[in-house]
């Protein structure tokens, strides 16, 4: 099975739940083909604030001045990557950090003049990925990405976590977050959803801010041939081996 699995930011800045994921996704990566992709917009926050810079967010996505995309490069590109790399070699696996950036990994373009150098995905070429899951490795992928002109963009890690899903030809994509699944109006979780469904939580309200993006996300990974979605809680023990054996949990997407 070729799985991708997106670490929220939440998670990633948990240390106890790192670990365990980390171990988790280790054992697994033994025996199929696993490819991560990460967030960290928590300690991007963080450490934005500490040096007096400010975040703001249009529809789920971070305005990106040239301040903050040296931060997103420092923080998600270096420490956050790197300790995710650390905590996989930890668990007993062969990661590997990468950004978009790697070998045209994910090429992007301007989203939009209002959000700085945010990019939206264009292409994704998954070579890399396929020499390294062949060989054993494990691909640790920050939610950067470029063009071939040589600019750089900071790219929502559910967009970046479709596109690479697509090119990588995964089977499966797994969004772990720090919430059950998806909710509807009424706050339960659905444990199903279609893209028209998707659609009408967006444009009910219903569905706002990071989880619009993370819908948004979904559906375009569904148009690319992606054959599953699944959104669940990634602080609950045992949910990769409850993912991967057919266990009920969260909100499940199919074309």
């Amino acid at each position: 099975m070729r799985l991708l699995i997106k670490l929220g930011g939440a998670l990633v800045d948990d240390p106890a739940a790192c670990a365990r994921l980390a171990s988790e996704i280790a054992a697994i990566s033994r025996e199929h083909a696993v490819v991560v992709v990460h967030g960290g917009g928590k300690q991007l926050t963080r450490f934005l604030a500490e040096r007096g810079g400010e975040s703001r967010f249009v529809n789920g996505l971070r305005v990106t001045t040239p301040e903050v995309l040296d931060g997103v490069l420092k923080v998600l590109g270096g420490s956050v990557n790197a300790a995710l790399v650390m905590a996989f070699r930890a668990a007993g696996a062969r990661p590997v950090g990468l950004s978009g950036l790697d070998a045209g990994l994910v090429d992007a373009e301007l989203l939009s003049e209002e959000l700085g150098a945010v990019g939206r995905p264009t292409r994704s070429d998954a070579r890399l990925l396929e020499v390294l899951t062949r060989e054993g490795y494990l691909p640790v992928v920050a939610c950067v990405a470029g063009d071939a002109s040589g600019k750089v963009y900071n790219v929502n890690a559910d967009q970046m976590a479709a596109a690479c899903a697509a090119s990588f030809r995964a089977d499966r994509l797994v969004f772990l977050t720090d919430v059950e699944g998806v909710r509807d109006a009424s706050g339960g979780v659905l444990p199903a959803l279609t893209r028209a469904g998707a659609r009408a939580l967006i444009e009910k309200g219903v569905a706002t801010g990071g989880m619009q993006a993370k819908l948004e996300a979904a559906s375009s990974a569904l148009d690319s041939g992606v054959g599953e979605i699944l959104t669940a809680p990634g602080n609950m023990p045992g949910i990769i081996g409850q993912v991967l054996g057919g266990v009920q949990v969260g909100t499940r997407m199919v074309a």
